[in-house]
This record gives structure tokens, C-alpha cells and sequence, in this order.
């Protein structure tokens, strides 16, 4: 390898060469060249020297002296070693014979010092040379931090190096600098005494000193560093073989990875053939630079061109990639012997890294970036089951323009790629949205989203999946990692299955009292369907209240005018105004609807102690014994969250005379001072009102008042809300106040217990105090009638065979206001938790009478398989069989009903997705084909044998409001209520044939799903970004919907898969006092003046003062706003209509009623005893109309009547058969007995229909003041 320096012209001379000679071409033939200049040439054309000497070899032999030398020296003593070693190897074995022989001949010495011998060994073999090996190796070892950081330095020195010599490139091969004064001589020869330096450290470091000899690295080091010593003792400089520092470019992988920058395999083989490819490419080209800038040595290189580096580089690489253009080629011998070898070998690797450079680069992840946060806007995380459908719900839901500013960007991370149609999703939101490839399950993938900042998590389920299990564990796996990432994260997740959620109490760091909430679907969705079967299109009422959908006018007076006027109703939560604190829900809740316009429903309370987020609790129409306190957060239903501000902002000051609600703002007010006047005062001015009599004259208030009420100043707000309990609410303060100590005082003295400033008793009476049997039978310790939280009604479990009724049984059955339950299911099935059903319909604030008998339709073999969840809960039926035999839908008087609920847990079995509900369907249209017999009408009379649901006709006294009165004889299966299960929104087309729904239609849209006939599970996406932003609003939808499971019952359903039964406590006794969601007719009754053309708001306050009902919703006929309604009976569901909204007399209202303690004094026993039906219509109809000056003379004829019939029902209790043997001996003789109905009962029952009332009744609420 020769090469020198090209005198053709000045080319590419620096300015440094200024004081070097310039030469003309001596092309005299007196110049004679001999032989010998082929080994020491000599030519004019080098610039530095007069006579043309050129010192390439000088250069040149230094490295091969280096190199051959070292090798020599190696190669001597390996060799010397091994004859040194096989020369001695005869006296080792001598010796090792000896210590044998001494070793037998002295035992007792013999371990001694063999013991010493080995101890020495070690010893003799740990020298100085030892220790410096291992300091050099820990020196140059990436293992360390000295180590990477000085191989870090060597790579980046050689880089540099590499730098140097582009730039030398476009000076002469060989030329003369001064080394004084040319600085990057001077950078290059300090970087290669450290080179040199590193090369000792290797050398010491290694093991193998010839192969470390023969390394691409050491042949680097020995043909660049020995010339630059050789340049400086010569003063001259040569250009050579520094070329190979390109080689150090195969090292760029390891240099990343020791940084900790590669990490994936992808990258690290990406960098690695980038790295090959180039080194290889940079050092081939300086090579031809080299030969084709010198000449063959041969020729006496006078066949040399001028090419710069670059245009080498261009050359190689057309020569590589077989396109060889010949603009530009190599015209030296050893150039194209170069170019022969270099093409092979080029190519084939041309041929197989650019391709494999080009996939790699392509199966880049194009969402593998990572996220970078804003200052001031929060984010959050949403994986799981990312697909267009669920990403498309979630993101109208979440982004949707009622609510407030949404200030969070949503960052999606998912290890499957979008497709174009999701991927188009995405860049419409491309402000707020933002998606990376990657598992929650990968700790790297969680530091790219940066979920340690992140505001929640949230992780959607697939509900179309085949497995739930699977899937479930799936997301559970999700919250794992991401909780073991970062345990502070707040996370929202969906499950499948109610019985999953257990294990999400595993994780150490899951804490729903932080935030983090598991919404179920299965349970979510059994509730909604089972407040159906107490409020028919309750589903769809609330279904709407949490999603967010905006307003849709229509001009036209059709039913979708109204339905969609409460459907773009929402809840919302906000604190409540210090206008009101003092005053009781009902006062606050009729402002808010009158004076704001919002629905107040519910309020949580928060203790005044500094206590976990475990003391808060929702009270859902609490009553008058809950007062405001400062700082009250409210739930409120409204069409935005501009309108909800109202309530934060009012001010009785300020607003007290404004009309308009939209010009409440807010005020200059500081603080809010009502009125002078003390709360003694304003009370008595609202009783003496009510009076009639002037404040001297009335003698409401006791004496003992004044001077205790004098003091307190706190502001009371005077309305005629609170006339009608006057008296109760100062009989209330008077107890509240007993002292002369101001509120504050009292808190921090202790305060009392009903103080409206601590603590309130969450119950309206004390169970002690509860008059009558209904204390006796509660408070019995032998019988256990509730589960340990007093939630529930409870039972002993029973063996599944002894709820078995075969067809025969079921049919001399009579089964009247009953649920039936069609589910379609087999032993492969997934569960789908029908103890979630049962729930809500055994919760305890129904008096036992008022329980609704469940029969369930299907597969005996699905039913044992979810019996071990339901053996608990009183009044549970199964007949075995199919929901598609009409004989078995006759067995259960189908058309006796209250409600149909068809499920099936076959759903998501099937491929095609429009068949997934067909069996529902089939069972759905199967039952509105039947025709029944009006001879089997239901029964309307209030007898002995039958009662509807939730009614007490025997005592109309002890209950002032009842629930959905029955419709009369049903003769066709359309008229039954049915609630049918979908999992594809799009089968909603199918349930009615009458309507007129397009298939694209939205499912809130059709006319199933605005009846209540048809839930679907896909409306339950809207509640992950509404738990989201209110957390608290997840737990009013469980409250309303679950009957009232809580944390504490879900980890005893966790521990032992089952409810406990305990015994009655006042603590669990209080427990049922909760209101419940019911139905009031408006035909008849107090309010039946308000049914024929009244104003709904009327009604609202009405029922408001009167009961302490809290009406927030309407189920009309569908053609009531005709002015000739034909003869359809389906209704549809308004939400919060306005104040002026003029009822019908054929509305019902849907309505939050009180707990009713008395309801369980008088209990009817439904025997078959004979009661003519003259008599049963003349009770029936004279509830009606109550005189208010014979209610005491009521009352004390009730309780005797009530007497006798509990006497008598105690004298049949062993008497009669009962078809529900779930009840135990000593329980109260509430449960329904049936026995075969006879000709003469069924004739009593068609001579009944036309003379009974379909009204509840109601009680007219007694004036005390």
C-alpha cells in the first residue's frame, strides 16, 4: 500500500502552505529516474522539498513496524512459554508424586499443611501485574461509570479524529506543515497520544494478547498513531491511512446502548447495519482517495487524478449500487484492482442492509413517540378495548359542549395501530387527542405517556367479548401494572362481572376512597332493568341523565318533541349557596325548581370533623330533618353546567326579586345576610301566618323558646314553602337548641347530635321509638330478617329443589304482580349475575309485603350454576324450561305481570353481530303475539288473595303514597310490560313493528329504548367520562339503582361470595330508612285536580310539601298530546319537564318517596278467604275522599282493624300451603300464600274488574300546628 502525494498543480493546497516553495514540471530529459527510485522516488511535485523527496514510506513503515513487531513479540513468547511449559512439565509431576508420598507417611501433619499450602497459593499468585490487569480492566469496562465514560470519550475522540482528516482531505496527500503553528496537526496529535494511552490499557486489560493484537481497533490504532509521531519528528505531513478511523463508527450501537439510549432490539440492529454500512462506505472511499490522489508507485505515479474525498464517497457509492454513471472513475491500477474485490463485496451487502435498513425504518412504530405535557392542562390515559366504537361514544361523551371548558388532553395508548377510520377519529380532535402504540403492562410505554403526571386512567372493557373472565382479568392485569408503576394514579375501569371486582381489593394501592372506581356492567345493567320493574322507564330516564347529548328541537307537537326536551337533561354537581344553609331539603329543593329552575335531587353530607372521604354520603330526598349546611354539594338535573351555577351564585339579597333565573350572576355580595331578624322570629312569623293569628295571640311556641332563640342570629329565609311544617320545624329547633349557647359553641362543646350545624341523624325516626307491632317485629333477636347491613331482606338459605315449580304448579299457581325473568342460557354460558336483578328488588326499604315474587324462565342448568348468589333472598321462583314455550309463559301468568325482563347469556357467542340478540328478540315478539282470555284478567280488588304490588289497600292510612297502579285486563301480549336486553344497538329496529325507526337511528332515538322496553349496555359508556368529572355521580347512580350497595358490602361479598344474615340493630334498622324510586297516578286521588290540565309544577310542589315526594320526571302515552288518543298504550319517559308543563290525567309521575315506617304495621295476608267483592269495592272506594275533621276517629278504627287482622292472619299461618317456602317459622306473616284459584274466585275477579279503582291511596298528612 503505497501511496504519495500528487504535485499535478496546486489543488487543494490550505493557506498554511504559503511558505512552501511552488514548483514547475521539469519535463527536461536531463532528469534521469533510475531503478532505484521505485523504493526512495523522488519528484519535484512535493511542495516542501527542493529535491522532490517524497517520505510516504517513512510513514508507512512506522505502522508496519508497529504492527509486525508487537506480533513478532507475541509470537516469541507464546512460544518461549510453551517450551517452558513442556520442559517443566516432567518436574511438576515429580513433585505432585512426592507430596503424595509425604502426605500418606504423616496423616496427622498432613491436613495441616496442606491447609497452609493452599492458603499460600493464592497468595504467590497475586502480584502487581494481577492488580494492574484488574484496575485496567475495571478502567475500560462499560460496567462501570469511570469505564463508559471513558469509552464514551475514546468513541467521541475518534469521531473528532475522523473530522480532522475530512478536513486534511483537501490538502496534498503529503505536504510540510509546521507543526508549531498548525493547530489541527496540534489537536490531532493530542488525540492520539490519548488513543495511545487507551491502547496501553486495553493491551494491559487483556486476556488474550494475540487476538487483541489482530482487533479492527488495534489495526485502526497502529496505521493512525505511530505516522502522527513519525509526521512530527520529519516535520512533514502524510495524509495516508487515517482513513480508518471511520471504522470506530461500528461501534456507535454500543456507545447508545451504554448510554442507555437503545433499548428496543429493533433499534439496536437498526443501528448497528447503519453503522456497518457507513464505516464500511467512509473507509473504501479513503482508500480510493488515497491511490487515485498518488498514483501507481509503478508508473512513477504520474497516473494520478485529483479527486476530493467527497467525490470518492459518490463513487463508491454509484459503484456500490451496480449504477456506475462513469462521470466519475478510478484510473489507477491499484484503484480498480481496489474496485474489483470492493464490488463484490459491496454489493452483497448493499443488496441485503439497505433493504433490511429501509424495513426496519418502515415497521417503525408510528405512534412510538412519547408525550409531552402542558404547563396548566391536565391529562389522562385511556386504554383496554380501543376500537372506533368505543373511542367514538367516549370521546362525544367526554368533549361533549355542555360541559364546562374541558382543559384535558386525552392521550390514548393502545399496542395495536388505528386503523384509517379511528385513525381518522383522531385527527378531527388532533387538539385534544392524541394516541401511542404501546401496553399499559410495559413500564416504558407508561413512562412515554407520562402516566406519573397523569390526572386518572381509565381503562375500557370489551363488552362484545366471548369471555368476560378473560377480559375482566385482562383490565385487572392493566390496573396491576399501572398501580404498581405509579400507586398515587387515579383509576377508572370497567368490569364485566360483578364478581370480579373482588379482586381489584387484592391491589394495595387500589383506594376507592381516593378516586378509584370500577364501574360494573353487569351490575350497573341489572339495576337499571330492576328499578324498571318497579318504575317502568326508569332505565331510560336515568340512562339519559348521564349521558351527555345535546338539544334537538322539533316545531312539530309530536311525543319526540317532549322525549327529547328531558333528553337533553343532565346531572351535574355543584356546592350549594350560603343562602341556604339553615333551611331543610325540601325548602332548598322547591327554590331551586321554582326560583333557578334546576331539579335539586340529591345532597352530600359532609361531617364537620376532619374525617376520610368514608364519612361523606350521599343523601338521595333526604327530607326536613336534613338542613344545608356551609359548603353543601348538590346534584342537580339540568340541560348545561351554566345553568347549574345558579345555585352557587344565588343570593337573597341580590336576587330575591328576579324573575328571570339567566340574570342570576354572580354578585358583590361578600357575605350573605338574609334578614335581621332571628331565626325565633322569622319561624314564628311563618307559623303565626299559617294561624291566622297575630305573633302576640299565637301560642305555637312554647315559652321556652324565646329566651333560647333570642341569641342566634343566623339567617333563616321566610317562603311559604315552610308554612304547611311550621310547628314541626320549631318543635325540631326547640329540641335542637335546648341551650343559650350559640351554634358555634355548641360545636365545639360537643354540639347536639341534631344540630343543623354538626351531624345530623341520618333517619327521620329513631327505630326504637317506631310505634306498634312493626318495633316488636323488628327488634325480635331469634329471627334474622335482613342481611348484616340491613340493606337487604334476607333469608336462611334454601336448597334450589325447594324453589322449583314444575309447569303443573305454576299453572294452579295464582301469580299476580309478579316479576318474570326470561333468560336464555346453558352450563357453558358466562354468568350473568342475576343477583344483581334480585338486589335492588329485595332492597330493605320495602316493607316485606311489598316484595315482588320473581320467577325465573330458562335452563335449569344455568340456574343451579347461579343459584349460589340468590338462595338468600325471599320470594324467588324458578320454572324450568325456555322462554320460547308459550306454556311456560302461561304457567307464570304472564300477562299477570308487573314486569318481563328478557336476558340472555348467549349474547356474545356469535360472530355476526345482528344475530347476537336474536334469541331475545325471538322471546320478545313471541310474547306480544300471545292472546290471553279476559276471564284471567288481573285482579284490581283489594282482597284477601291479591294485592298489587307495592299497595296496601286494607290500611290506607299508613302509607301516604303507593306505586304504579296496574293496567286493566290485559287480552294481548303487547300490552305487557317487557324489557328486553340488546347488545347490538342496531336490533332495536326489530322489537316493534309498528314504529317507524330508521336503522341508523341512534339508539336514545327509537321508540323502544323512549318507552323503557329496550335497555342496551352501550349506554353505560357514558358513565366512564362522568365518573370522571364527578366521581360522586357514579355512586348517586349505584345508590338509586343497586338498592344500596356499598364499599363495606362489597368486600363482605368479596369474603364469602354471599349476603350475611343479621339480626335487627336500631344501627341496621336505620338503614332502611331511604327513599325509593315509585310511581303516582294522577286519575284519581289528592291530585287528581292537577291531572286534568295543572301544571307540573304545582305537582312538584304539591307533592313536595305534602309527602315529601320529589317528583323529577313523566311517563306519558305515547298519543296523549293527541286530541284523539287512539288506543296505544306505550308510554315515554320526560325528564324534568318546566313548571308550566300541563299534565294529563293519564300521566305517571315518577317520583322519589319517603321510607314509611307505618307502611309495616297493617300487612295483608293474600289467603284465598272468602270476601264478597261488594264489600272489598266499598273499602276500596272510600279511601278516596278523607275528611280532615275524622282523621283521629281513622286512625283509631285503622289500628283496630289492623288488630283484628293481624290476629286473624296469626290464627291461618299454619293453615295454608305456600308455594315460597324461603320463610321461616317466626317470621311476620307478610309472605304470599296462593292457592288454586277456584270458579267462584275467578268470577269474584271478572265482577271485580269493572268496579275497582286503580288509584293508590293516599293519606292526607295530619296538621298539628
Amino acid at each position: 500500500m503505497l501511496a504519495v502525494a500528487d504535485g499535478n498543480g496546486s489543488y487543494g493546497s490550505s493557506p498554511r502552505m504559503t511558505n512552501n516553495i511552488n514548483f514547475n514540471k521539469n519535463t527536461d530529459s536531463s532528469v534521469s529516474i533510475s531503478k532505484m527510485d521505485l523504493i526512495i522516488p523522488f519528484s519535484p511535485e512535493v511542495p516542501c522539498d527542493n529535491n522532490g523527496q517524497r517520505m510516504w514510506w517513512a510513514f508507512l513503515a512506522s505502522s508496519m513496524v508497529t504492527f509486525f513487531g508487537g506480533l513478532f513479540i507475541i509470537l516469541l513468547w507464546r512460544t518461549l512459554k510453551y517450551l517452558w511449559t513442556v520442559c517443566c512439565h516432567c518436574n511438576i509431576k515429580n513433585k505432585e508424586a512426592q507430596k503424595v508420598n509425604n502426605h500418606m507417611n504423616s496423616q496427622a501433619d498432613g491436613p495441616t499443611k496442606n491447609q497452609n499450602d493452599k492458603e499460600e497459593a493464592p497468595v504467590s499468585e497475586v502480584g502487581w501485574m494481577t492488580s494492574v490487569k484488574d484496575w485496567a480492566g475495571v478502567m475500560i469496562s462499560a460496567q462501570t461509570l469511570t469505564g463508559r465514560v471513558l469509552v464514551v470519550l475514546v468513541f467521541a475522540l475518534s469521531i473528532g479524529a475522523l473530522g480532522i482528516y475530512f478536513i486534511d482531505s483537501s490538502d496534498p496527500i503529503e505536504s510540510c506543515p509546521n507543526f508549531y503553528k498548525d493547530f489541527t496537526l496540534q489537536i490531532d496529535m493530542a488525540f492520539n497520544v490519548f488513543f495511545l494511552l487507551y491502547f496501553g490499557l486495553r493491551f494491559i486489560a487483556a486476556n488474550d494478547k494475540l487476538w487483541f493484537w489482530l482487533e479492527v481497533n488495534s489495526v485502526v490504532d497502529f496505521f493512525t498513531v505511530p505516522p502522527v509521531f513519525v509526521s512530527v519528528y520529519l516535520n512533514r505531513s502524510w495524509l495516508g491511512l487515517r482513513f480508518l478511523r471511520a471504522l470506530r463508527l461500528i461501534q456507535f450501537s454500543e456507545i447508545l446502548q451504554f448510554l442507555n439510549i437503545l433499548k428496543t432490539s429493533n433499534s439496536i440492529k437498526l443501528v448497528n447495519l447503519c453503522s456497518i454500512f457507513i464505516s464500511t462506505w467512509l473507509t473504501a472511499a479513503g482508500f480510493i482517495h488515497l491511490v487515485e490522489n498518488s498514483g501507481d508507485p509503478w508508473e512513477n505515479f504520474q497516473n494520478s487524478q485529483q479527486l476530493s474525498y467527497w467525490e470518492c464517497v459518490y463513487l463508491l457509492m454509484v459503484t456500490m449500487s451496480t449504477v456506475g454513471y462513469g462521470d466519475v472513475y478510478a484510473r489507477t491500477t491499484l484503484g480498480r484492482l481496489f474496485m474489483v474485490f470492493f464490488i463484490l463485496g459491496g454489493l452483497a451487502m448493499f443488496a441485503s442492509y439497505v433493504p433490511e435498513i429501509i424495513e426496519l425504518i418502515g415497521n417503525r412504530k408510528k405512534y412510538g413517540g412519547s408525550y409531552s405535557a402542558v404547563n396548566g392542562r391536565k391529562h389522562i390515559v385511556v386504554c383496554g378495548h380501543i376500537t372506533l366504537e368505543s373511542v367514538s361514544n367516549f370521546l362525544k361523551d367526554f368533549l361533549h359542549k355542555d360541559r364546562d371548558d374541558v382543559n384535558v388532553e386525552i392521550v390514548f395508548l393502545h399496542n395495536i395501530s388505528p386503523n384509517l377510520e379511528l385513525e381518522a377519529l383522531f385527527k378531527r380532535h388532533f387538539t385534544q387527542v392524541e394516541f401511542y402504540q404501546g401496553s399499559v403492562l410495559n413500564p416504558h410505554d407508561l413512562a412515554r405517556v407520562k402516566i406519573e403526571s397523569a390526572d386518572a386512567c381509565l381503562i375500557l372493557a370489551n363488552k362484545y367479548c366471548a369471555d368476560p373472565d378473560a377480559e375482566d382479568a385482562s383490565n385487572i392485569m392493566r390496573v396491576i401494572s399501572i398501580k404498581n408503576y405509579h400507586p398515587k394514579i387515579r383509576i377508572i375501569t370497567q368490569m364485566l362481572q360483578y364478581h370480579n371486582k373482588a379482586h381489584l381489593l387484592n391491589i394495595p394501592s387500589w383506594n376507592w376512597k381516593e378516586g378509584d372506581d370500577a364501574i360494573c356492567l353487569a351490575e350497573l345493567k341489572a339495576g337499571f332493568i330492576a328499578q324498571s320493574c318497579l318504575a317502568q322507564g326508569l332505565s331510560t330516564m336515568l340512562a339519559n341523565l348521564f349521558s351527555m347529548r345535546s338539544y334537538i328541537k322539533i316545531e312539530e307537537d309530536t311525543w319526540q318533541k317532549y322525549y327529547l326536551e328531558g333528553v337533553a337533561n343532565e346531572m351535574y354537581t355543584e356546592y350549594l349557596s350560603s343562602a341556604f344553609v339553615g333551611l331543610s331539603f325540601p325548602t332548598v329543593c322547591e327554590l331551586c325548581y321554582v326560583k333557578l329552575k334546576l331539579l335539586l335531587i340529591a345532597i352530600e353530607y359532609k361531617s364537620e370533623q376532619r374525617e376520610s372521604r368514608s364519612r361523606k354520603r350521599i343523601l338521595i330526598n333526604p327530607g326536613n330533618h336534613v338542613k344545608m349546611q356551609e359548603g353543601t354539594l348538590g346534584f342537580f338535573i339540568a340541560s348545561d353546567a351554566k345553568e347549574v351555577k345558579r345555585a352557587f351564585f344565588y343570593c337573597k339579597a341580590c336576587h330575591d326579586d328576579i324573575t328571570d333565573p339567566k340574570r342570576i350572576k354572580k354578585c358583590g355580595c361578600k357575605r350573605m345576610t338574609y334578614s335581621k331578624m332571628s331565626v325565633y322570629k322569622r319561624m314564628k312569623l311563618a307559623c303565626c301566618f299559617d294561624c291566622g293569628r297575630s305573633e302576640h295571640d299565637c301560642s305555637c311556641m312554647s315559652g321556652s323558646v324565646h329566651s333560647n332563640m333570642d341569641s342566634l342570629q343566623r339567617a333563616f329565609p321566610l317562603s311559604s314553602v315552610s308554612v304547611h311544617d311550621c310547628s314541626t320545624s320549631l318543635r325540631a329547633f326547640e329540641e335542637e337548641h335546648p341551650s343559650t349557647l350559640s351554634p358555634k359553641k355548641k360545636q365545639r362543646n360537643g354540639g347536639m347530635r341534631n344540630s343543623p350545624n354538626c351531624s345530623p341523624k341520618m333517619m327521620r325516626h329513631d327505630p326504637l321509638l317506631i310505634p306498634g307491632n312493626e318495633q316488636i317485629e323488628n327488634m325480635d333477636a331469634s329471627v334474622k330478617r335482613y342481611d348484616s347491613t340491613g340493606m337487604f331482606h334476607w333469608c336462611p338459605s334454601k336448597d334450589i329443589e325447594k324453589a322449583i315449580l314444575t309447569r303443573s304448579e305454576a299453572s294452579m299457581t295464582v301469580l299476580s304482580g309478579h316479576v318474570v325473568v326470561c333468560i336464555f342460557g346453558d352450563v357453558t354460558s358466562a354468568l350473568v349475575g342475576l343477583r344483581n336483578l334480585v338486589m335492588p328488588l329485595r332492597a330493605s326499604n320495602f316493607h316485606y309485603h311489598e316484595l315482588k315474587p320473581i320467577v325465573f324462565v330458562g335452563s335449569l342448568d344455568y340456574l343451579r350454576r347461579e343459584w349460589e348468589t340468590l338462595h338468600n333472598f325471599p320470594k324467588v321462583s324458578i320454572l324450568p324450561g325456555t322462554p320460547l314455550s308459550r306454556a311456560d309463559l302461561r304457567a307464570v301468568n304472564i300477562n299477570l305481570c308487573d314486569m318481563c325482563v328478557i336476558l340472555s347469556a348467549n349474547q356474545n357467542n356469535i360472530d355476526d353481530a345482528s344475530l347476537q340478540d336474536k334469541e331475545c328478540i325471538l322471546a320478545t315478539l313471541n310474547i306480544k303475539s300471545m292472546q290471553f282470555d279476559d276471564s284471567i284478567g288481573v285482579l284490581q280488588a283489594n282482597s284477601q288473595g291479591f294485592t298489587p304490588p307495592g299497595m296496601d289497600r286494607s290500611s290506607p292510612d299508613n302509607s301516604p303514597v303507593h306505586g304504579l297502579v296496574r293496567q286493566a285486563s290485559i287480552t294481548t301480549g303487547s300490552n305487557i310490560p317487557i324489557i328486553t336486553e340488546l347488545v347490538n344497538d342496531s336490533n332495536v329496529q326489530f322489537l316493534d313493528q309498528d314504529d317507524d325507526d330508521d336503522p341508523d337511528t341512534e339508539l336514545y332515538l327509537t321508540q323502544p329504548f323512549a318507552c323503557g322496553t329496550a335497555f342496551a349496555i352501550s349506554v353505560l359508556d357514558s358513565l366512564m367520562s362522568a365518573t370522571y368529572f364527578n366521581d360522586n355521580i357514579l355512586t348517586l347512580i349505584r345508590t338509586l339503582v343497586t338498592g344500596g350497595a356499598t364499599p363495606e358490602l362489597e368486600g363482605l361479598l368479596a369474603e364469602e361470595n354471599a349476603l350475611r344474615g343479621g339480626y335487627s340493630t336500631p344501627q341496621t334498622l336505620a338503614n332502611r330508612d331511604r327513599c325509593r324510586v315509585a310511581q303516582l297516578a294522577l286519575y284519581d286521588g289528592p291530585f287528581a285536580d292537577l291531572g286534568d290540565g295543572g301544571c307540573y309544577g304545582d305537582l312538584f310542589c304539591k307533592a313536595l310539601k305534602t309527602y315529601n315526594m320529589l317528583c323529577f320526571g313523566i311517563y306519558r302515552l305515547r298519543d296523549a298530546h293527541l286530541s284523539t288518543p287512539g288506543q296505544c298504550t306505550k308510554r315515554y319517559v320526560i325528564t324534568n319537564p318546566p313548571y308550566e308543563f300541563e299534565l294529563v290525567p293519564t300521566d305517571l309521575i315518577f317520583c322519589l318517596m319517603q321510607f314509611d315506617h307505618n307502611a309495616g304495621q297493617s300487612r295483608v295476608s293474600l289467603s284465598h278467604s272468602s270476601h264478597s267483592s261488594h264489600s272489598s269495592s266499598k273499602k276500596c272506594s272510600s279511601v278516596h275522599s278523607i275528611p280532615a275533621t275524622n282523621r283521629q276517629n281513622r286512625s283509631s278504627k285503622a289500628r283496630e282493624a289492623r288488630d283484628k287482622q293481624n290476629a286473624t292472619r296469626m290464627n291461618r299461618m299454619g293453615q295454608e300451603k305456600r308455594w315460597f317456602t324461603d320463610e321461616a317459622e317466626n317470621t311476620y306473616p307478610s309472605n304470599i300464600q296462593m292457592k288454586p284459584m277456584s270458579t267462584h274466585m275467578a268470577n269474584q275477579v271478572n265482577q271485580y274488574k269493572s268496579t275497582s279503582n286503580l288509584i293508590p291511596p293516599i293519606r292526607e298528612v295530619e296538621d298539628e300546628c
